[in-house]
């Protein structure tokens, strides 16, 4: 394979990305602010689950370790 050929290949295919690039619908600053909203809430909910969860294990590892006197 050619280095013009390469080069030919990669000018088509940077010409074929912009084309797609302009056929995206890109959301608007309303949409953006939404869906970032959505996320930052949806990892508070996991991070505090998450959270509780090691909290409980904890507890329960305190509880079998007090019981064996560990």
């Amino acid at each position: 394979m050619g280095v013009l050929q390469k080069v030919g290949e990669t000018r088509t295919f940077i010409e074929e990305s912009c084309d797609e690039l302009q056929k995206v619908t890109w959301p608007d600053s309303e949409q953006l602010k939404s869906a970032t909203l959505v996320v930052i809430i949806f990892c508070v909910l996991v991070s505090g689950i998450i959270s509780l969860m090691d909290f409980v294990t904890r507890v329960v590892m305190d509880l079998v370790m007090g019981i064996f006197g560990a």
